[in-house]
């Protein structure tokens, strides 16, 4: 079955490697790497490294979208985009050797009305076309959370399967819009809920709110803890073996790539969990998303522990 990712404010990721960052002053890098990226883009690219054919969607500027061009030739995933005038922004990730991550994100190509008008139209025309939507990342200056929270809804209620990845006022409004699955970390979580969530209790309580808001599977990112799944089948926890962490840039979006593709495949949820989390260990060990060693990929899944969640964060 098809799947369409959707990028609204994609970037060009400038990935800057140190031994460490000291502001105020001249900084010599050990390494630089600019690629085409953007949560649905990165998404794209680590579901064709699992065999399937996605496509992706959003707005690129015309200016400068060769890289990202390469990147779908190259790896086999469809081009829906809707060009604008003027450049794609250009995203610094800043990676220190002891693993910290200092992101400096541009707003991003402001869209105008016309501009939102003629990307529905381009989905609308690609409607038969799939049946899962990943709609990953921020929102561009000009698309305001309610027309996020109104597109989600119109293709729920068109019978497709929406997934969420967001944060901020983005996450708080594609929420209402009552997607199928979205997937925070601890930070977000805390944002979205306006308390810590600082124990199990308080995970299993927040989790259970969000099932009950009409979210079926919520599933929680916690760094170095692993990933805690709830859904309707029950609940459960991905602990991980520690790596070097080269960059956190993907991570997450493999996170969900691995986890969309497993419930398109029919995996039981210890499985999916499994196996989506070593995709997620795998991107923060390198720079950049994907499989480049089939060998790594399957050793990181033999190393991470399933565990069942107590059942009071199952039964909702």
């Amino acid at each position: 079955m098809s799947m369409l990712t959707l990028t609204l404010n994609p970037a060009l990721d400038l990935t800057v490697s140190l031994e460490q960052l000291k502001a105020g002053h001249v900084n010599i890098a050990k390494s630089g790497h600019l690629g085409a990226a953007g949560k649905g883009i990165n998404v794209a690219r680590a579901l064709a490294d699992l065999g399937h054919k996605p496509r992706a969607s959003g707005f690129l500027g015309l200016n400068n979208d060769a890289s990202f061009r390469a990147l779908f030739g190259r790896h086999g995933i469809g081009d829906d985009f809707v060009r604008l005038p003027g450049d794609t922004r250009v995203n610094v990730k800043i990676s220190e050797a002891e693993g910290r991550v200092t992101d400096i994100n541009l707003p991003g190509l402001r869209v105008g009305e016309g501009d939102w008008t003629r990307l529905l139209a381009r989905l609308e025309s690609l409607a038969d076309d799939f049946e899962y939507l990943v709609v990953a990342g921020s929102l561009p200056p000009g698309v305001s959370p309610a027309q996020l929270e109104g597109m989600i809804e119109m293709w729920r209620e068109r019978g497709k399967t929406v997934w969420l990845d967001a944060s901020g006022e983005a996450l708080r409004a594609g929420i209402r819009g009552r997607p199928a699955l979205i997937k925070p970390n601890l930070e977000e979580l805390e944002g979205l809920v306006g308390q810590p969530v600082d124990s199990d209790e308080a995970l299993i309580g927040c989790a259970l709110t969000l099932r009950q808001r009409g979210i079926e599977q919520v599933v929680v990112s916690a760094g170095a803890d692993g990933v805690c799944w709830f859904g309707p089948n029950g609940a459960w926890r991905a602990r991980v073996p520690r790596v070097k962490v080269v960059s956190t840039v993907g991570a997450g979006d493999s996170l969900v790539a691995g986890l969309c593709a497993g419930m398109v495949e029919g995996l039981n949820e210890p499985d999916n969990l499994r196996r989506a989390v070593a995709l997620s260990l795998m991107a923060v060990t390198q720079i950049g998303v994907g499989i480049y060693d089939q060998k790594a990929f399957a050793a990181f899944q033999r190393n991470i522990e399933i565990e069942p969640i107590a059942r009071q964060g199952a039964d909702t």
